[in-house]
This record gives C-alpha cells, structure tokens and sequence, in this order.
C-alpha cells in the first residue's frame, strides 16, 4: 500500500521579491508541535510562559543582529510550541561575514532556528535533534495599520493561547 503523502502548500508569497528590504511577520512551530518552551499555564501572564529552553530562543532571537549583517529584531513572543516575531530586513542582505545572502530572510529564519536548536540540544544533551519543522510562516508587513495588528497580535497571543491555532492540549 502506498504512503499518502501530505501536499505542502507553498508558504512563499508568489512573485514577491524576498532579497530587498522590508518588515516581515513570522511564525515558526516546534517540531510536532511539542510544547517545548512551557506549559502554558502561565499564559496571559507577562513574560509570555517560557522555560530555560524559551530563555535560549529568546536570547538567540535578541543576539540574531549581532551575529547576522542587515537585520533588526522586532517585537517577538515565546509561546510552549511557537515562536511569533518581526523581523527587519535593512537592506536586502543578510550574511553573517562577507557573503551575503541570496534570500536574506530565508537566511536570517535559517540562522535564528539553527542557532536556538544548537543551544536547546546542548542544554537536552540531545546533540542533532529537531527542534523546528522544517519551513516557517511569514508575512509581508505592507504599511502602519497591518504592522499595528501584527504588534498587537503578538502582544496578545499568550493570553488567548487556549484559543490559539498553534494550541494543543
């Protein structure tokens, strides 16, 4: 009998040119949807619910711009099984050193998940292990209004986390 396989809808905007600069929203699951960074229990609450590894994600996020040349960090959130930030491509390259990247955000997503699932493994003691799905979400920010709505979703997102689309119980 032959394996279904799921059909991966393409989560790149068709024709959108990703190598110049602008505002993005982005998402990124754990793998399995694990809740790796907390239970949740403390949602709605400030800080959003994180444990020792969303400590790590957090930092790795705040440092991306000292490792990783034309990014700027943005408002983020740490959820048990997900991870919501902006991110700010400044001028179309992203590279850590002198070669610069040919799709920065893909570049800057590869480094942040990378970075964090070195730092989470190492902690685990679990060197190698998936921490991320493959892939991450993103959104183009286009003006004011949508990057106000993105703030205040990712502002809001821990207190509606049993609402959440990214929840498992």
């Amino acid at each position: 009998m032959e394996e279904e396989r799921r059909i991966r809808k393409p989560l790149r905007l068709k024709g959108y040119d990703y190598s110049g600069a602008g505002y993005y929203f982005v998402t990124i699951c754990t793998q399995n949807r694990i809740r790796l960074f907390g239970d949740g229990g403390r949602a709605g609450l400030e800080p959003a619910p994180t444990n020792a590894f969303g400590e790590l994600v957090t930092q790795t996020w705040l440092e991306l711009p000292a490792h990783t040349v034309g990014i700027r960090v943005d408002k983020f959130v740490v959820m048990p099984n997900h991870f919501h930030g902006i991110v700010i491509l400044e001028n179309g390259c992203v590279g850590a050193g002198s070669k610069p990247a040919q799709t920065p955000l893909s570049e800057a997503m590869r480094q942040f998940k990378t970075f964090s699932a070195r730092k989470i493994n190492q902690m685990r003691g679990t060197p190698g292990i998936s921490i991320w799905q493959k892939g991450y979400y993103d959104h183009i920010i286009r003006n004011e209004p949508d990057y106000l709505r993105i703030w205040q979703y990712i502002d809001e997102n821990p207190a509606k986390w049993a609402e959440d689309e990214y929840y498992t119980p």
